[in-house]
């Protein structure tokens, strides 16, 4: 019966006069990627700008305006086997503008060029969909492949002999790679009742150990909030969520060696809107403001991101 019921859902939905959220409610799911097999592709973007300096935790002067504006541009394609199991290839392009000190200069420089590539596979666990309320609970897995330009992670520290700030922008928070093969665990839920939603993803990267001996640690992610259908139809829905989303990591090790000024707790908070039409195409936009920001060292924190993401189905 559970694989019959998309089908007289999809009948139904054919039906517009009907108007019903059952209706809508399968529509997203479909223009999300939830329910059938096929194939799909899409763009995700994240726009972070890094102009705060924090040294342990706490605020610092930032005299010479050192900073980091980072867009990570994620090209993305997949396919659904089935409506339970499917996998998804990410490329990131990353595109960097940074000022800092660098030895008796200040340095003004750009960047760009491809990331490390993941490939990732997604099996639904649990699935009950009914007019009232939906539950799901989603399982992922993958590797992410060592295809950046890891360069920047050989700079040696270098002391200024001049009256110039230390950098707070070190090689690790410009390199585009890691040289290492890594792996990735995670899961999402999604839960309504009528119109109002919660969903919330997890992510667990587990580091090995890349070029010339740097190890990034370990980090945990998360995302998720409340939310609310502003508009559920059989053709388009637009929802609200309050959007809360963090990282927990430790310090990198170089050769073994901690490196002081690499570990990072967050914590953001933001609005995002979020959108489907027809069953082909779903996106979402927002914005995330730190509300916590724990760190080791001298580092160059997040002012606020903006992400944004387009997925059509075909």
């Amino acid at each position: 019966m559970k694989y019959l019921f998309p089908t007289i859902l999809a009948a139904t939905c054919a039906q517009p006069v009907l108007g019903c959220d059952l209706c809508a409610v399968y529509a997203v799911t479909q223009a999300n990627g939830e329910k059938s097999s096929g194939l799909f592709g899409g763009i995700a973007e994240q726009f972070t700008h890094y102009g705060t300096l924090q040294d342990d935790s706490h605020k610092v002067s930032n005299s010479i305006d050192q900073h980091i504006d980072s867009s990570i541009s994620q090209l993305f394609v997949g396919y659904n086997f089935t409506d339970r199991l499917g996998a998804q290839f990410n490329l990131p392009l990353i595109y960097r503008e940074f000022r800092r000190p660098h030895g008796d200069f200040i340095e003004n420089g750009t960047q760009f060029g491809l990331g490390d590539v993941s490939l990732l596979g997604n099996f639904v666990a649990y699935r009950s969909m009914h007019k009232d309320y939906t539950l799901t609970l989603n399982l992922l897995g993958g590797l992410k492949l060592p295809t950046g330009n890891s360069g920047h992670l050989k700079e040696p520290d270098v002391e200024s002999e001049n009256d110039l700030p230390e950098s707070a922008i070190a090689g690790h928070d410009l390199a585009l790679g890691s040289g290492s093969v890594d792996g990735i665990l995670g899961t999402t839920i999604y839960a309504r009742w009528k119109r109002l939603f919660l969903n919330a993803g997890f992510q667990y990267a587990a580091r090995s150990e890349g070029d010339f001996g740097h190890q990034y640690a370990n980090d945990f992610t998360w995302a998720g909030g409340p939310g609310y259908y502003v508009a559920l139809t059989d053709d388009y829905s637009i929802a609200l969520q309050a959007l809360v989303s963090g990282e927990s990591k430790g310090k990198d090790t170089n050769h073994g060696e901690p490196d002081e000024d690499s570990a990072v707790t967050s914590v953001f908070l933001g609005p995002q809107i979020e959108f489907t039409w027809s069953t082909h195409l779903s996106g979402h936009v927002g914005v995330d403001i730190p509300v916590s920001l724990e760190n080791s060292g001298l580092q160059a924190v997040p002012d606020y991101r903006v992400h944004a993401a387009l997925t059509w189905r075909f």
